[in-house]
């Protein structure tokens, strides 16, 4: 996939047009890998292979071009990037005295909590710490055609999850395990708490105070994205329509600019005061769970805030987050200075692992 970036800006915004034509599998991909051991953003892009990267957008220190028909404003379904909203609702009312947390997570929302998590509190939720079990299956290409627009609520997901759980949950705080369920309850406690819907919280909190006007997270029986947009395909199968039912786990739409624009003000401290501003960036002193595979080592690397914490090849951190939907690999990433930061947008075809190459763009793009 050979792309270039105009003279004059440092970013590129896709070239995955509406009714563009998958490749074959007998077309030759792209090399895998830049020549050079240092390789920029460009380097990367020119050597994503068409096979397993339909097309790409990412927008670097604020700056973005167009390649194609696609513009800078393409919306995207961020997926679990919108965990990092989520949290940072949920940090606003810790901040106003509206939740604790340490108060146990039940106190809140008995009915959603079996007792054998009694003692899970909201910190935990957020760092995931909290022991909840493995999310139960969600639908995919094996349940036949139309499985991207099947849906379910936050309360039926969560009470199948905890019905299909076999093993005796970790003791709470023992050790971090990426868990979207923390998130779907985390959600219900904001309903809860405020008496309004997650969705009008997190438009008062953020999505209008940051005039992020290409941001939302659509109803639950809403599976258009608003235009303009990619036409993504998932095994030669078009998804861009999909059920939004990951909500507060993952349910969000929105383009690299709000992404930027986002991540910026949470940097700064624009969206919560000072204590809370710190814990958005304090990762548990724990375990890392044998399964949490996004950390590297034996250490936790996320943070109350729901942000990754990331090593670079320069050995400095950066912070950020990951998040899927069918047809797209989005994120964003940031040193904590807000010196370099990055969103990127991806368009796997569903075919090979696109990890790979959001390391090196991240890598390359996060470099002095």
């Amino acid at each position: 996939m050979r792309i270039r970036l105009a003279v004059t800006t440092l970013a590129l915004v896709t070239a995955l047009t509406a009714g563009a034509a998958l490749p074959t599998a007998a077309a030759t991909p792209a090399s895998s890998a830049p020549a050079s051991a240092n390789p920029t953003v460009q380097d990367v892009l020119d050597h994503l292979p068409d096979d397993v990267v339909a097309g790409a957008l990412i927008r670097r220190d604020g700056v973005g071009a167009t390649a194609g028909p696609v513009t800078a404003d393409a919306h995207v379904r961020i997926g679990s990037v919108t965990k990092a909203f989520t949290n940072t609702v949920v940090l606003q009312l810790v901040a106003e005295h509206r939740i604790g947390l340490d108060t146990p997570a039940r106190r809140y929302v008995p009915q959603v909590l079996p007792e054998a998590y009694n003692h899970v509190t909201l910190r935990q939720l957020l760092d995931h710490t909290s022991g909840l079990p493995k999310p139960a299956p969600t639908p995919g290409p094996a349940d036949g055609p139309g499985w991207q627009l099947k849906s379910v609520t936050p309360e039926d997901f969560l009470r199948d999850s905890f019905a299909a759980a076999t093993d005796a949950p970790p003791a709470p705080g023992s050790e971090q395990q990426y868990n979207g369920l923390n998130s779907f309850v985390l959600g219900l406690i904001v309903e809860k708490v405020t008496g309004h819907s997650f969705t009008n919280e997190l438009q008062r909190r953020i999505i209008r105070p940051l005039h992020l006007r290409h941001t939302s997270l659509p109803a639950a029986d809403d599976p258009t994205i608003p235009s303009p947009h990619a036409e993504v395909y998932l095994d030669g199968q078009d998804v861009t329509e999909q059920s939004p039912y990951p909500w507060a786990e993952g349910g969000m739409i929105s383009t690299a600019a709000d992404l930027d624009r986002f991540i910026t003000a949470l940097f700064r401290g624009t969206l919560l005061p000072p204590a809370q501003h710190k814990l958005a960036f304090e990762v548990p002193n724990v375990k890392n769970a044998a399964d949490n595979t996004n950390c590297i080592g034996q250490a936790a690397c996320y943070s109350i805030g729901g942000l990754l914490r990331y090593q670079l090849p320069s050995g400095e951190y950066a912070w950020g987050k990951t998040g899927s939907r069918p047809g797209w690999d989005n994120g964003f990433f940031a040193t904590r200075d807000l010196r370099h930061r990055v969103v990127y947008s991806l368009n796997p075809t569903g075919t090979g692992n696109d990890l790979p190459y959001i390391k090196a763009i991240v890598n390359a793009a996060l470099a002095d």
